[in-house]
């Protein structure tokens, strides 16, 4: 028997004091909650203890024999009544919401649904039987972790930010240089071999696809597949176990230490806008058997179905107080605990809504907004949804930065082959001011992108005009049909040297325009030395050889451009315009610029210039910071023919020297003077750097 006293409502979840732990579950609807204790292996619940006290909606209770790696769950006691939106069963193990660790894992069957599976009457139905033994359980820690006296975190400002988006396993899982038993795991982020690399390419911060403790979903495992990227999320608070090979939580917070120690900013991709309970027919784990009328947003009209602005079946309530204090209360454990430098946000539109759709003055925003925790890492949205008027590219308050899809659609279209795109593509690649230019926001609000975990990789875009996703086992139905993609002649692999020649420079020059372009640039892993999937564009399923980077070609001539990356990383941090503070302006009256748009005569673009029919060749100035710097001259043709161009004729610059050649690896650095007559090869990019 154990000695309970009533403990304490201030903190959520399970707390050890060095003496016992404090339990405190948050139920609004709830009639009574039991605390469920198991032995070591989870197998045989050892305990069962009602909640002696309840305040302000939370159930709680101290246990001064509880010490940390005891196993528990939750049994919560309340009217079985969806069609008034309460969906309780005590005959169903919960998940705390608030567990720092997970033990187990889940293992399915219909004992884990609150209704009968296969009733005619569904979710109206009631079932009875016990699902503990399938379930994973909730893990009493200690949470303290000795970081060392080690140097204060890294903190590149917005400007100097280039973001590497990575999945922990995929990224490392085929590394032939890191440690067999090390890869796919935390551990393997920080192998000598990955921060050589990570510092070749000049990233500053790596984002890492979701780690909160995630499930894979029925219909997956019965396909022999996974929830492989992780946006299938069941506890915000515990780092996910399958990526340690011992306590997660120490392997990560460890492998934070290292990267830090490296110089290196971690990310993380964060999912709190659904779980992974699914919709009205889905599993009873954790939120919806503890208080699913406070934590869903449900149907005004019909409480048992969920309104679903996400399109997994379900949407968490942030208006509901308690539910928005569980995410803050999750941010702040990873900055204060783990500590993590940024966040961004999956359907990050769904965080905002209230009662009349997306609010920019929601409580959401407000509490990041005054939260001093908050203040001062990165944050990231994810800006659309797809519910009524999801789609919110620019809409973020100004503490935001937002993934720009404007800038990937543009540039794929772009050199794809479109023509008369000279104005938007021009846009784009000097941050967006369409999208972003108010509310005293600046170029760094818009993360460039043109590939990302979601769709084709940078290799792919340029190899298949279709998507290939039959191995998902969804007829490939799944992921998206416009890819805006050009498989330069032939789908898929092909040995004809013209057409490898040519999706090597379509690689080449949309690498080369993300870092020269004005905003955040985001690095897709795997890009720099050619990885495909194969033409599957939606690989959230795929734990193999086609979700895995392959790093067959680290090291090729021809395929890896790690080099190549890193030396237009050092164009970026060599030239301050291009990650300057300031929206760029045209030539005044009284003759300064920060941007001066040229024709390929070196003439200053007019109306006409701008309309010009198919136009495909665009190129312009940026203007130095400081009067001691240099200018930088771009150079973009997407035209299929070479196009002749004078270097500008600008009284303050007297030479032009080449820094960036797309088409030619050998940058010669000879001066050219102005009204210099020169020659841009078909599909290219050439920046030029202006000496006074």
């Amino acid at each position: 028997m154990m000695r309970v006293s009533e403990g304490t409502h201030v903190r959520l979840g399970s707390t050890w004091d060095g003496r016992g732990t404090n339990f405190a579950l948050f139920s609004a609807h709830a009639e009574k909650v039991e605390l469920c204790l198991f032995d070591s292996k989870g197998r045989r619940e050892i305990e069962r203890i009602a909640l002696p006290e309840h305040t302000e909606n939370i159930w709680h209770c101290y246990l001064n024999d509880v010490a940390p790696g005891q196993l528990y769950g939750y049994r919560v006691y309340g009217p079985y009544d969806p069609q008034h939106g309460h969906r309780f069963n005590p005959h169903k193990l919960l998940l705390d919401p608030y567990a720092k660790k997970i033990s187990g894992r889940l293992v399915w069957s219909d004992a884990h649904f609150a209704y009968r599976a296969g009733s005619p009457r569904e979710d109206l139905s009631f079932d009875r039987r016990d699902n503990a033994r399938a379930m994973p359980k909730a893990t009493v820690i200690d949470e303290t972790f000795n970081w060392g006296r080690r140097e204060p975190r890294p903190n590149a400002t917005w400007e100097e930010t280039i973001i590497y988006e990575a999945h922990v396993k995929g990224l490392t899982k085929t590394r032939m240089d890191i440690a067999p038993e090390l890869r796919g795991t935390y551990g393997a982020l920080a192998a000598p071999a990955m921060i050589d690399h990570l510092r070749r390419l000049g990233v500053t911060t790596i984002e890492l696809l979701p780690v909160h403790g995630f499930v894979d979903d029925r219909h997956l495992v019965e396909r022999k597949l996974s929830n492989y990227w992780g946006y299938n999320s069941l506890s915000f608070f515990a780092p996910e176990q399958r990526y340690a090979k011992g306590a997660a939580l120490d392997e990560f917070r460890m492998t934070v230490a290292r990267l830090h120690d490296a110089g290196f900013e971690i990310m993380l991709d964060v999912v709190y806008n659904h779980t992974a309970e699914g919709n009205h027919l889905g599993p009873t784990l954790s939120f919806r058997g503890i208080d699913n009328a406070s934590y869903y947003w449900l149907m005004p009209d019909d409480p048992r179905y969920y309104d679903d602005f996400t399109g997994t079946g379900n949407s968490l309530n942030l208006t509901h107080p308690r539910v928005l204090q569980m995410v803050m209360d999750s941010l702040r454990y990873w900055v204060e605990v783990c500590h993590i430098d940024g966040f961004r946000f999956d359907l990050a539109s769904t965080l905002a809504r209230g009662a009349h759709g997306f609010d920019r003055n929601s409580a959401f925003f407000n509490a990041i907004r005054q939260d001093p925790v908050l203040a001062n890492v990165k944050l990231v949205a994810e800006p659309w949804d797809v519910g009524p008027g999801g789609y919110q590219v620019g809409g973020f308050p100004s503490q935001w930065s937002e993934w720009n899809d404007r800038y990937r659609s543009t540039m794929r279209r772009y050199w794809a082959g479109e023509g008369n795109l000279i104005g938007d593509v021009s846009r784009r690649m000097t941050g967006s001011s369409d999208l972003f230019n108010h509310d005293d926001r600046a170029p760094r609000a818009g993360v460039n992108h043109v590939t990302v975990h979601d769709g084709f990789t940078l290799a792919d875009l340029f190899s298949y005009n279709e998507k290939h996703n039959e191995a998902n086992g969804e007829d490939n139905r799944d992921g998206s049909n416009d890819n805006l993609s050009n498989n330069c002649g032939h789908e898929g692999p092909t040995d004809d040297p013209a057409i490898l020649s040519l999706r090597r420079q379509l690689r080449k020059n949309q690498l080369a325009c993300l870092l020269l372009a004005q905003g955040i640039p985001l690095l897709l892993a795997g890009d720099e030395v050619g990885n495909s999937q194969s033409g599957n564009n939606n690989a959230y399923c795929q734990d193999n050889e086609i979700g895995w980077i392959d790093w067959s070609d680290l090291g090729d001539r021809e395929n890896d451009m790690t080099d190549f990356v890193g030396h237009l990383t050092a164009i970026r941090r060599r030239f301050a315009q291009i990650r300057s503070r300031q929206w760029v302006t045209a030539k005044g009256i009284n003759g300064s610029y920060s941007v001066l748009w040229l024709t390929p005569e070196g003439n200053e673009m007019t109306e006409a210039d701008w309309n010009f029919p198919e136009g495909r060749f665009l190129s312009y100035v940026l203007g130095p910071v400081e009067s001691h710097e240099q200018a930088l001259y771009v150079v973009l043709n997407a035209a299929p023919d070479p196009i002749e161009f004078r270097i500008p004729n600008l009284e303050e610059y007297k030479t032009w020297s080449i820094v960036l050649h797309t088409t030619d690896d050998d940058v010669d650095g000879v001066p050219r003077h102005p009204n210099t007559t020169m020659q841009a090869p078909p599909r290219s990019v050439i920046a030029f750097a202006g000496q006074r």
